[in-house]
């Protein structure tokens, strides 16, 4: 037996308009040729989808089965259908985020709020526990964009630049490093430094300054939070680096120091990183765009 969506469709309207003739109307399709529609149906399955002679027409229980097929049917295909014209308008899609900047959690919420306001028909979702191998990842289609500070040629894969930000120093307003104007790697020898829980290639402390100045510190403690961070680095627990942003909840505060790397200062850039198919997609350039906005109103405060 071989049954299509419109024999489905054919069975509801006549059940819920109550006849051939309103059905048929419903459906554009002559009185006619919906007789024929339904003796095909009933040749192809060998029982009858009606019970005679009854009004208002009614179903027969093989009729029955087959509207609970076309209730249950309809809807899933109708839902589909609305699913792939958003992907095509480009309303709806999956935007799944790795993150490879620890730090950026604080940046990217207020981010994803306004987004998901913006495109509520968009799957948000965030993989922390891609962040070593986001960019495989990415490639293999399990993320869908991956904020990183680290851009590498790869075929099929844009970066689009975010924003900049400096890496900066951060320590109790009592240590002794508060008298030094700018911070070299040399200073980090006897200090207990405290960063994220991430590999040190990921951190700025050790990629611009540290390792090429092959510098290693007394101690290396890890923390989850920020507000942990701080709040060691107040008591006198160790040291940190951390971004300009991050560092914008303290800068009236009279319990730390905040003091650039090197005399010059040290100057970073995020970026987003996507397949290249995706990138125009209007959903995707929106995100970014909020993400360029969110860093500015942060870097304000």
């Amino acid at each position: 037996m071989h049954i299509e969506f419109r024999h489905l469709r054919t069975i509801k309207a006549i059940h819920d308009t109550g006849g051939l003739s309103h059905a048929a109307d419903h459906l554009n399709i002559t009185q006619s040729a919906l007789s024929h529609q339904i003796k095909g149906i009933e040749d192809q399955a060998g029982v009858e989808l009606f019970v005679r002679r009854s009004k208002p027409l009614k179903l027969s229980a093989a009729g029955m089965r087959l509207l609970a097929a076309a209730e249950r049917i309809l809807p899933e295909v109708a839902a589909l259908e609305a699913e792939f014209n958003g992907l095509v308008a480009g309303k709806s899609g999956r935007m799944h985020i790795a993150i490879e900047c620890h730090a950026c959690f604080e940046w990217l919420f207020p981010v994803l709020e306004q987004f998901r306001k913006a495109w509520p028909e968009v799957d948000v979702d965030i993989r922390p526990g891609l962040a070593f191998d986001a960019l495989p990842a990415l490639r293999k289609e399990e993320v869908d964009l991956v904020v990183s500070s680290d851009p590498e040629d790869l075929p099929h894969v844009d970066f689009t630049p975010l924003f900049d930000y400096e890496p900066v120093f951060v320590a109790a307003a009592t240590h002794p490093l508060a008298a030094k104007p700018w911070i070299a790697a040399e200073d980090f020898r006897g200090e207990t430094l405290i960063t994220y829980p991430v590999d040190r290639a990921r951190l700025d402390v050790f990629s611009q300054l540290l390792t090429p100045a092959k510098v290693e510190p007394a101690a290396i403690r890890q923390v989850e939070l920020t507000a942990v961070i701080l709040l060691l680095v107040a008591s006198n627990r160790g040291v940190a680096v951390l971004p300009d942003w991050v560092l914008r909840q303290i800068k009236y505060s009279t319990d730390y120091i905040t003091r650039p790397l090197t005399k010059g200062g040290t100057t970073r850039r995020l970026f987003a990183a996507t397949r290249d198919d995706d990138t125009s997609r209007p959903y995707v350039a929106h995100l970014i765009r909020l993400a360029r906005q969110e860093a500015v109103k942060m870097q304000r405060a």
